[in-house]
């Protein structure tokens, strides 16, 4: 079977100075974006330099996956790939 691909992508290395709404500008001119949220510590409330984007369709998140992937952003080198389920790949 086909692997589909989602509107989510899973974006890393970010800056710690990084906020939602530069993660939402950053990647607006791709579609439109419907989230964009970074991971915080739970403790210290610090970003943790990750994130997910949510775009309309598919083929937004595609066209920004390929423009953002390995582009450098604040100074870092960031990766952009498609957000997995959390229980993809677990197997019993």
């Amino acid at each position: 079977m086909a692997k589909r691909l989602g509107t989510q992508l899973f974006v890393s290395k970010l800056s710690f100075f990084t906020n939602h709404q530069e993660l939402k500008t950053l990647f607006s001119p791709f579609g439109v974006v419907k989230e964009a949220r970074l991971i915080r510590d739970p403790k210290t409330q610090r970003p943790k330099g990750f994130g997910f984007v949510t775009f309309e369709t598919q083929t937004e998140a595609h066209k920004a996956l390929k423009a953002m992937n390995g582009r450098i952003v604040r100074g870092r080198l960031i990766f952009v790939e498609f957000a997995h389920d959390k229980d993809q790949g677990i197997q019993d």
